[in-house]
């Protein structure tokens, strides 16, 4: 399977004029659609030599799999899956709520929007035409200020911690770090023109988890640990 694939599963679809006739597709998180010509099989082999490509690739270029834009590709990847574990475990939890605007959000709804939010994201650094709007930059940034008005303002750093939800959230916001750097390197690298928006919700989305985390800690009435230094 090629790393680019991502979060890849197969689709059994019917063809629009032959309904007898059924064919299988093989679905990637970066909009890639691929025929198989075999019904059971999760792989293709053609990335046993460590390359893959891209949705925007030329025919026949394939690229290191251990090169940067995999690498972003992957993070991302990472980051998406982790935050789904995270919208599993405040599900399971008390899912804290809030009062965004004139809606009612739950802490796992907001990051069921944040993984739909990083498959556009995945999808545009892979190539295909998908960017982040300005709207989710904005409605992302109203969540965070909503969030800090509800909790003591931040003099120095916390240790990660209080509930199980906050320290997932927590380990969420340092793989939106790393993506965001992978991201950005691939943009320096002349590789992929990522919009500014996208760009701008990368940079949003760690501390958009990071207040996430302590509302965790908050409506819980798990006191911020602060580092001893000694």
């Amino acid at each position: 399977m090629d790393v680019l694939s991502g979060v890849e599963v197969q689709v059994l679809s019917w063809a629009p004029k032959k309904q007898e006739k059924r064919r299988l597709w093989r679905f990637s998180c970066f909009a890639i659609l691929l025929p198989l010509t075999n019904y059971h099989m999760l792989y293709t082999g053609k990335g046993d030599g460590g390359t893959t490509k891209t949705f925007d690739a030329t025919p026949g270029v394939r690229i290191s799999k251990a090169s940067e834009m995999p690498e972003a590709l992957g993070t991302l990847d990472e980051l998406n899956s982790f935050v789904g574990l995270a919208k599993v475990k405040a599900s399971r939890d008390h899912d804290p709520k809030m009062q965004i605007g004139k809606r009612t959000r739950s802490t796992s709804a907001v990051l069921a929007d944040i993984q739909e939010t990083l498959f556009i994201v995945q999808a545009e650094v892979a190539g295909a035409p998908k960017k982040v709007g300005k709207t989710k930059v904005t409605e992302t940034e109203l969540i965070i200020n909503t969030l800090e008005k509800l909790m003591p303002p931040i003099t120095t750093f916390s240790v990660a911690g209080g509930t199980e939800l906050s320290a997932t959230l927590d380990v969420a916001r340092t793989l939106a770090r790393r993506a965001e750097r992978r991201v950005i390197a691939v943009t320096e690298l002349g590789l992929r023109t990522i919009s500014p928006n996208t760009k701008a919700y990368l940079n949003r989305l760690s501390s958009l988890l990071f207040a996430l985390a302590r509302y965790a800690n908050e409506s819980a009435g798990i006191a911020r640990q602060t580092p001893k230094y000694k």
